[in-house]
């Protein structure tokens, strides 16, 4: 496994020697009580990254999807998204089986944000015929649209009229820190067009384990209950939230050289590098269970989206010399 190049997803990423030695001398307590000072240290930080009051550590990126988008829906009402987004796609229908929240989708332009759409399909709170919009969620870097960068004016637009009609926008931010490494844009820029906002350390970043849901002091009080019967509530680990300290520290400055990495694949792979914003390199209208396997068969590993898309992630776990070897075997077998 030493030599298995691995571009199936930046979750792949193991931790780092330096990420060891920190979660190794962390400082911990227990967080159920409010006592682990890694975990508070982490949840100030991002909080402060964000723009936002305050921050609650999670287990996975998907509860802090759900928590996020259940403090600003009740059941009964419903979230607004895009059809491809993690929410509704990757998320076991988990607003309708834990929270009784209905999804509703609008078809976009591969994952791109087009506010306006949106806007039109949401349903007022004060028509007792219509489940009422309680929130939109928005994806950025988009998954499913290859991570594709979300326009802040899109954003701004879709932010501006929430504050005039009345529903909540929830960011799910898994990748946002590859958004704001490739627009240039802060943080706290993304942070305040959301009343919440879910952001992943396990990613790119390189965390072994752990998101992070941030927004006002009085939500995130509310998701600390709710992450408690979700199972959520962990003991000791500070030593999950230091690996996410150090990553902050050293591993988010660094996510340019992926996205540099996945340029040097598409141009090698003939994919139009201005369709590669990030970090993620598709290949469309390819045989992929069987150029899947063929790579395998020859020590890289990609993801298999569909039977004709294949998925590439650049991440800390691969070295410019892996991409160029990665680059060769998968020209090889596309004939390109």
């Amino acid at each position: 496994m030493a030599d298995v190049i691995d571009l199936r997803s930046d979750t792949v990423t193991r931790p780092t020697p330096g990420v060891r030695r920190a979660m190794a001398e962390a400082e911990v307590g227990d967080d159920v009580y409010g006592e682990d000072p890694s975990i508070r240290a982490l949840e100030e930080r991002v909080a402060d990254l964000f723009g936002h009051e305050a921050a609650l550590f999670v287990p996975s990126g998907t509860m802090g999807n759900q928590i996020g988008m259940r403090l600003v829906c009740e059941p009964g009402q419903e979230v607004l998204c895009d059809a491809e987004a993690h929410v509704v796609t990757y998320e076991m229908g988990a607003a309708a089986a834990v929270f009784g929240i209905s999804t509703r989708t609008v078809v976009s332009d591969g994952g791109l944000l087009d506010a306006d759409a949106l806007l039109a399909q949401v349903r007022p709170s004060d028509d007792w015929h219509l489940t009422a919009t309680a929130a939109v969620a928005v994806e950025n870097t988009h998954n499913r649209g290859g991570g594709r960068v979300q326009p802040l004016g899109q954003l701004q637009r879709l932010w501006d009229a929430s504050r005039e009609r009345g529903f909540a926008v929830h960011l799910d931010g898994a990748r946002i820190w590859n958004a704001a490494a490739a627009s240039g844009e802060d943080l706290a820029t993304y942070g305040r067009l959301a009343d919440t906002a879910s952001v992943c350390l396990s990613k790119g970043l390189g965390a072994p384990v752990g998101s992070v849901l941030v927004a006002s002091a009085e939500r995130i009080a509310a998701g600390r209950l709710w992450r408690k019967r979700l199972g959520g509530g962990m003991r000791q680990a500070g030593v999950l939230a230091a690996a996410g300290l150090y990553a902050l520290e050293h591993h988010l400055p660094r996510l340019a050289e992926d996205h540099e990495h996945a340029q040097v694949l598409a141009k090698r792979l003939g994919v139009d590098p201005a369709t590669v914003e990030t970090n993620m390199v598709v290949l469309d209208d390819v045989a992929a269970p069987v150029v899947a396997e063929a790579a395998k068969a020859r020590g890289v590993l990609v993801s298999q989206v569909s039977a004709h898309r294949i998925r590439l992630v650049t991440s800390l776990e691969v070295d410019r010399a892996a991409v160029d070897r990665a680059g060769d075997v998968l020209a090889a077998l596309l004939d390109r």
